[in-house]
């Protein structure tokens, strides 16, 4: 009942998924709840709320920012594989590259990205301040403060912007961020309760932040 009342919501916020990506997001509470009974790493509160906290949550991004065709995108300390898996599903024209530092948790995002025969990622046990190459935009879910994240990725984004909002991080983040994006007067804070409604999102965001951060 539950997946079902979700699969409602992401067609209603998403209506133009194909039958494949439907059938994608319909098999992610399976293979999570296999791999995470093996390998923690999603807790078991959470694992019960998969898709209001962990992929409907990840989709936030894309109410904010939709990627283009060729898109390239790093998603750092993707964790169990958030929100780079869903928005993979949502944009398979995209490529995502996947990085977290440990390595049984990008034992599970390879499985699950097997598992929905996603042809668009790559998932690697990385270190962000090693990883080569340009990218539209850098995605995470709060793995650190933003002036330490800023750090470890300031230099990998691409000089020529293709979409609506400037090349940059796009940064998902809960609660009041006033003196943590005081350094950075160019972020812009998204409220994600003005796309999805629930408790769960009532203090969450999407900040944006562009190539060129500062003032």
């Amino acid at each position: 009942m539950y997946k079902s009342q979700f699969m409602e919501e992401i067609l209603k916020q998403f209506p133009n998924l194909t039958e494949n990506q439907i059938l994608q997001f319909q098999k992610l509470e399976a293979l999570y709840h296999d791999w995470n009974a093996k390998i923690n790493v999603i807790s078991r509160k959470d694992i019960d709320e998969l898709y209001t906290k962990h992929v409907l949550h990840s989709l936030a991004i894309a109410k904010i920012q939709p990627f283009e065709p060729g898109t390239t995108i790093l998603d750092v300390g993707t964790g169990g594989g958030f929100p780079g898996i869903p928005l993979a599903i949502l944009f398979p024209e995209t490529r995502f590259y996947l990085i977290d530092v440990i390595a049984k948790k990008i034992k599970v995002v390879q499985a699950v990205v097997d598992g929905l025969e996603l042809k668009n990622v790559k998932a690697e046990q990385k270190r962000a301040e090693l990883v080569k190459g340009d990218f539209d935009f850098v995605v995470s879910r709060a793995v650190t403060n933003m002036p330490d994240f800023v750090s470890w990725v300031f230099d990998k984004t691409k000089k020529q912007n293709k979409h609506n909002l400037p090349n940059g991080i796009l940064y998902l983040k809960g609660g009041d961020l006033t003196e943590e994006l005081a350094s950075f007067p160019k972020a812009v804070e998204f409220p994600i309760s003005d796309f999805f409604s629930g408790p769960f999102f009532e203090t969450k965001k999407v900040v944006h932040l562009p190539l060129k951060f500062k003032a």
